[in-house]
Order: C-alpha cells, then sequence, then structure tokens
C-alpha cells in the first residue's frame, strides 16, 4: 500500500469516527481525543489532518444536496416522500451529526438551513399557491420532523413503525400541502 493510500485509509477512519461521534454526542460534546481514540489514532494525527474540531465537523457532516425536485405537485409529493421513505431506513451519519448540532453549533444551523432552504425553493416553484412559500415551509419541517423523531428523538411508535406506514399516513397531509387549485383558501368560521 502506497502512503498516499495509508493516509487516505486513516483520514477516512477518523472521518467515519467524527461522524458517528457528532451524531451520537452533538458538537459540543464530541472531543478530538474521543474521536481519535475511536478512530485508533494519536489526537495529534486528527490535528494533522483536520487542523481543528471546527474542520473536522465541516468536513464530517459535509452532505450531498438532495437530488432536484422537479415535476407537478404530485410528482413533488412522490419524490418527497420516496427520500423519506430511504432515510426512515438509514439516515446518513452526517445527517444525523448536522441534526443533533443544530441547535448549539452556528454551522450545524447554518447547514440544515442551507439543505432546507434549497428544498423549500424547489418545492414552492411546483406549488401553485399564494402561500406557496408557507406551504413549502410546512412540508420541510413535517419532514425534518419526521427525521428528527424517529432518528434523534426515538419517539415510540415513530421509532419503530415500517417506513411503509408512516409514508402512507404522510401522503394525504404531505399531498394537502402541495396540491392547491392556485388559490389561498379563506379560513373557517
Amino acid at each position: 500500500m502506497t502512503r498516499a493510500q495509508r493516509r487516505w485509509q486513516t483520514e477516512s477512519r477518523i472521518l467515519v469516527a467524527a461522524r458517528e461521534g457528532f451524531a451520537r454526542s452533538g458538537y459540543e460534546r464530541t472531543t478530538i481525543r474521543a474521536v481519535a481514540e475511536a478512530a485508533q489514532v494519536d489526537p495529534g494525527l486528527v490535528m494533522h489532518y483536520f487542523n481543528s474540531k471546527e474542520e473536522l465537523f465541516l468536513r464530517a457532516t459535509s452532505v450531498p444536496g438532495d437530488e432536484t425536485i422537479d415535476g407537478t405537485p404530485a410528482d413533488i409529493v412522490e419524490s418527497l416522500l420516496s427520500s423519506l421513505a430511504d432515510r426512515l431506513v438509514t439516515e446518513p451519519t452526517a445527517s444525523l451529526a448536522l441534526l443533533r448540532s443544530m441547535l448549539t453549533h452556528e454551522q450545524a444551523r447554518d447547514g440544515v438551513r442551507r439543505t432546507a432552504a434549497d428544498q423549500l425553493e424547489q418545492i414552492s416553484r411546483a406549488i401553485e399557491s399564494d402561500d406557496a412559500a408557507l406551504r413549502g415551509s410546512l412540508i420541510s419541517a413535517t419532514i425534518l420532523g419526521v427525521i428528527l423523531g424517529r432518528h434523534l428523538l426515538e419517539l415510540d411508535g415513530l421509532k419503530d413503525a415500517p417506513p411503509q406506514e408512516i409514508i402512507d399516513l404522510l401522503r394525504p397531509v404531505i399531498s394537502a400541502l402541495a396540491v392547491t387549485d392556485g388559490r389561498r383558501e379563506e379560513p373557517r368560521d
């Protein structure tokens, strides 16, 4: 094995250990020493590769964006529900690390906000309604809440529910928000 390959393997082990640590304990409670121990390396090597805890966190929580969402509102609903079904089975550790850390760490909050804003923009474009931004935000918040409830809060009923059952129950809710007749309904008395 070449020196570059060994370096890549070591760096990968550190990133895996960091993702798991940040996902389990959040930014504040994850230490360089704990990451190094989990990766079976010296803490100095973690600092050598990543310079700081902040840089390690940014690299460990780098999340590829979701694929582009487009089509009719009904297409958007099915695309979002399909993506959610995948996340109900196995949420990527990088996403969990961001979600667990978002309330106490500014970069994590910004990362979650950026991801949600990208998704929200795509959803809102497809919704034909005067209140498309609000509807899109409610859809994003619902999806985020389900992911948080299942993977981080481990809410009874949600944590062990079959993903398809969750999707089937959410479909009418998400559809009601996304598929409109183009007008804002007046509040009921």
